[in-house]
Parts: C-alpha cells; sequence; structure tokens
C-alpha cells in the first residue's frame, strides 16, 4: 500500500495548465514523488509532485475537458492555496503566443507585470483602447524576477544557463511525439498590410479582422505575448510567469510548436529555481517517496485559434 504525500512538505506550485506543459514539467523533475496526495470531497483536481532543485513542488494541471482561460485557472489557483498550508510561491509555466516585431527588436520600454487586454473599448476611429493602460493587473512574483536578473546577469543571453535542462528532455515522448525543436522551415510569420492582408511569400492575401488589434497591441502599448491563464493565478498565490511563445497569434496559429516552446519554458522555469534556496518547512522531517525522474539536468486574454 502506498503512503500519502503530506502537502505541508511542498513549498512551490508548478502551475502548468496544458497536458503538453505538465508533461514537460514531470520529465525535468531531480525525483518524481510517486505516492499521492489525501483528497477529499470537493477536491477537484489531483496534483503531481516531486523535487527540483532542492525544493518540494506540487505540479498542477487542467484535467482533460476543462476550458482553458482565467476562470478555469483561478479555480486550480484557489485549491493549491488551500490545499498547501506552506506555499511559498509559485511558476505559471507554458505556452502563449508572440507579438513579432518586424525588427526583430524588444519593445523599448517594459513592464514586469500583466494586462488584461480584454478590459478595453473600440474608439471611434476603429481603434482599440485599453481601459487600463498604464495599470499593470499583477506584478510577477517578487521572488521571481531577482532570480531571472541574476540568470540575465550571469549569462546575458541566458541559453547558457537553461539550455542544458532544454538538451535533456528534448528527446522525450509525449502523447504525439517529442520536444524536438520543429525547425525553422515550420516557422511562418505572415506579413500583413494596411488593406487586412496576410502574406507569406507565394501565398495570398487574407483578410484577419484580429490581426488589426494584435499589431495595435504590440506597437501602441509595447505587449509582447497574449496569454490566457496569468490574470486568473496572480490574485490568488504569488506566481511568477514564464513562457514560451508557440505561434503568433493569427490565424495560422497550430499546435506544432506546443511541444517545443513548453519544453522551453519549463527548462528556464528550472532554472530560475535554480537561483532560488529552497525554503525548510514546519512539517515533521519525514521525506517524501521519491523515484528518479526521466528526465536530467504579459499580457492576459482570450487566444483565437
Amino acid at each position: 500500500m502506498s503512503d500519502v504525500l503530506d502537502p505541508a512538505r511542498y513549498t512551490v506550485a508548478w502551475i502548468a495548465p496544458l497536458e503538453i506543459e505538465a508533461c514537460a514539467t514531470l520529465h525535468l523533475l531531480d525525483h518524481r514523488h510517486r505516492d499521492r496526495f489525501p483528497l477529499a470531497r470537493g477536491d477537484d483536481y489531483i496534483f503531481h509532485a516531486g523535487d527540483m532543485c532542492g525544493h518540494n513542488i506540487v505540479i498542477g494541471t487542467l484535467p482533460a475537458g476543462q476550458e482553458y482561460g482565467t476562470g478555469s485557472a483561478a479555480a486550480l489557483a484557489s485549491q493549491v492555496k488551500k490545499f498547501f498550508p506552506n506555499l511559498w510561491f509559485g511558476q505559471l509555466v507554458g505556452v502563449a503566443a508572440g507579438l513579432s516585431r518586424p525588427n526583430g527588436d524588444p519593445p523599448p520600454r517594459y513592464s514586469a507585470g500583466l494586462v488584461a487586454y480584454d478590459l478595453g473599448k473600440e474608439t471611434a476611429r476603429d481603434s482599440f483602447q485599453l481601459l487600463r493602460f498604464g495599470h499593470v493587473l499583477a506584478i510577477t512574483e517578487v521572488m521571481v524576477r531577482p532570480a531571472i536578473g541574476s540568470i540575465k546577469l550571469e549569462a546575458p543571453n541566458n541559453v547558457d544557463i537553461f539550455l542544458p535542462y532544454y538538451d535533456a528532455i528534448k528527446d522525450k515522448e509525449h502523447a504525439t511525439g517529442t520536444f524536438a525543436d520543429p525547425g525553422q522551415d515550420c516557422d511562418m510569420l505572415y506579413e500583413f498590410d494596411d488593406d487586412g492582408g496576410a502574406r507569406e511569400v507565394g501565398r495570398p492575401r487574407r483578410p484577419d479582422a484580429r490581426r488589426t488589434r494584435r499589431n495595435e497591441l504590440r506597437d501602441r502599448y509595447n505587449v509582447i505575448e497574449l496569454e490566457m491563464e496569468a490574470a486568473g493565478t496572480m490574485n490568488r498565490i504569488p506566481v511568477g510567469v514564464i513562457r514560451g511563445v508557440c505561434d503568433y497569434g493569427d490565424p495560422h496559429k497550430n499546435k506544432e510548436w506546443q511541444p517545443y516552446a513548453a519544453a522551453m519554458a519549463a527548462a528556464y522555469a528550472k532554472a530560475v529555481l535554480m537561483e532560488i534556496h529552497p525554503r525548510a518547512t514546519t512539517s515533521p522531517d519525514s521525506q517524501p517517496a521519491a523515484t528518479a525522474a526521466r528526465g536530467g539536468p504579459v499580457f492576459n486574454g482570450p487566444i483565437s485559434g
């Protein structure tokens, strides 16, 4: 008979709403805690557990069939907060739509925070105005921001610190394949013009009503990506948001890049954990049962597709 895991021993919540995001995380665990947490009536989620970089972490994901978005993420985060009494901080890790800039440069100014872009209004000029422009909805968790700063200081290009974690799992399997890079031939960015057309070399133009708003959010408000769960999570537990870009938020999006983006985000999140010294809990000294894991060493709103 298996033992029961003690929720009081877990201090870091890793929120991975999509199945592919949770799968990448499980591969990156240093050890998997195979036993289960006790469940009672009203507990709607089953959590996975393990340790990573000296931290006992709990992994929360949405069950198959549950609609993704702010409401679902809020429900999951609320149960995490209720179930784990010694929760220190969390990381919301997964995929997002990146808003590509023609010159490839980062925005001239940015905030380490989140804005709900669905809270806006159409203007007389058929434009879009954010109602909360200049006011972030929530700030990235204070423990995560210094860790990210430390990574940038040690490796200005970042990849030297987190890429080995990705390399360790890129050939691991998930339900439909591996986490390998699909290759640049599969990276299609469509160019839009002022007439509402979209074109890739040799392809016809396509109208896209959402394109205007997407590009306006990028150019006017310096938005770098669109995602769906952070607002619901950050209002309930303190989290850092780490996202890998899997599409450009346009009508041509598909899921081909999701595994790679999820694995890269998880690898960076593990590098963040490595920068944060583990925190002791007040629970008894009994250690969770562990087995070796198979792996080794913004802005919020609905995304069409």
